[in-house]
């Protein structure tokens, strides 16, 4: 079981094409601060239709796009 698994079963759940998450809502939904590792995660929501579109450190927002 991968540490984001709840973050990408709630991703999976979501019908948008592209929609954004906050690091503090990634933190409540996965129960784990997002850190450096998340970059290495992040290619495990593939396998639940999703990828991560963009990560602005700045805005501490991250983009998730559906696959088509």
């Amino acid at each position: 079981m991968s540490k984001y698994s709840l973050l990408w079963k709630y991703v999976s759940h979501d019908d948008r094409v592209t929609f954004q998450l906050t690091f503090q809502e990634i933190e409540n939904i996965a129960g784990i601060p997002i850190d450096h590792s998340f970059l290495k995660y992040k290619k495990e929501l593939i396998e639940y239709g999703y990828e991560v579109d963009k990560i602005s450190m700045k805005n501490q927002i991250v983009t998730f796009h559906k696959i088509k």
